[in-house]
């Protein structure tokens, strides 16, 4: 639950994009290119021992951002003087929550291009939408040529040891992971740990499978609602190519409150005992089920998916049990 608090607290603090005036849309573009550059010079630094003709790549595309954000950075002194706004982009309700590049190491090639790709769309997206909501014609045309030549960039990212004809699926498969797959991912990982502390505290408090089912079926159905509001209003999609936030809240409910029933129903069967043991090995499915979603489609490695999931799963269960037997 500390985690739906979180996410609805940053929520209330954050300023929608519709709302951001010319002037704050130019000070947040200069932000996106100078964090874009970053990035890309990261990602050549991460390959270019193992891909260095990527790796001259990414760097190219270094070149092109800090040659977008001197564009931004003259018009922005044209109109509105030399002092720009601190505005970052999570300020800003819509974008992406990035990954930190330094993390990953070794640094794959195909996990770079993705990316460089998901970076390019919403920086398109963003460039789209800010030419028009602006009414200066200067604005509009860079605003509108810059949205162009992401467009660009975004091919150039993901035809990284590709072939043309896979861009297509690339695309589809992209929209699904972000559209589906991230918000039913979350609303799982929620619904199958935050529900087992209190469903394990019931069992070893009352020692009774009907009461334990009764707090079981509430907190899957309690955390379902949550999540799926909390989803629905971390974003309306238009900068982040993640869907419309309805489709996005109900796939997000829907997976949490599986993930929370599916160790609740063992405890249909009359014997508390059997039905927690029954329950327990169902948690074991569900986690390794997460862990493997979490390598399939984030390219999260095997080992520390199932660590970091089977680790956060014992915690609360753990707690749940100390909890209950108190």
């Amino acid at each position: 639950m500390e985690r739906h608090r979180h996410r609805l607290g940053a929520f209330t603090l954050m300023r929608t994009f519709k709302s951001l005036s010319e002037r704050e849309i130019l000070a947040l573009a200069i932000s996106l290119e100078e964090e874009d550059a970053r990035i890309y010079s990261d990602l050549a630094e991460g390959l270019s021992e193992t891909f260095p003709a990527q790796a001259d790549e990414f760097r190219r595309l270094r070149a092109e951002e800090d040659r977008h954000r001197h564009q931004l950075l003259d018009l922005y002194q044209l109109k509105f003087g030399d002092h720009i706004p601190l505005i970052r982009r999570h300020h800003v309700t819509g974008f992406v929550k990035r990954k930190p590049v330094w993390l990953a190491r070794p640094l794959g090639l195909d996990a770079a291009r993705k990316q460089a790709g998901i970076m390019e769309a919403e920086t398109r997206r963003f460039y789209e939408a800010a030419a028009g909501q602006t009414t200066d014609a200067s604005m509009r045309q860079l605003l509108g040529d810059l949205a162009e030549e992401e467009r660009k960039h975004e091919h150039i990212a993901e035809g990284m040891k590709r072939a043309p004809d896979e861009d297509d699926a690339a695309a589809q498969k992209r929209l699904f992971v972000l559209q589906v797959i991230q918000p039913g991912l979350a609303g799982l990982m929620d619904g199958s740990v935050s529900t087992l502390a209190p469903l394990f505290a019931a069992a070893f408090a009352t020692e009774s499978s009907p009461q334990t089912f009764l707090v079981g079926l509430a907190a899957a159905v309690g955390a379902g609602i949550s999540m799926g509001f909390a989803e629905a209003l971390s974003d309306d999609g238009s900068l982040t190519g993640r869907g419309r936030p309805l489709q996005r809240g109900i796939v997000c409910g829907l997976m949490t409150a599986v993930g929370g029933l599916g160790h609740t129903l063992p405890f249909l069967i009359p014997n508390v005992y059997t039905a927690t043991v029954v329950a327990i090995i169902v948690v074991l499915i569900e986690l390794g089920v997460i862990a493997w979603i979490r390598n399939r489609y984030m390219d999260t490695p095997l080992v520390s998916a199932v660590f970091q999931v089977v680790v956060g799963g014992l915690l609360v269960f753990l707690a749940g049990i100390l909890i209950g037997n108190s």
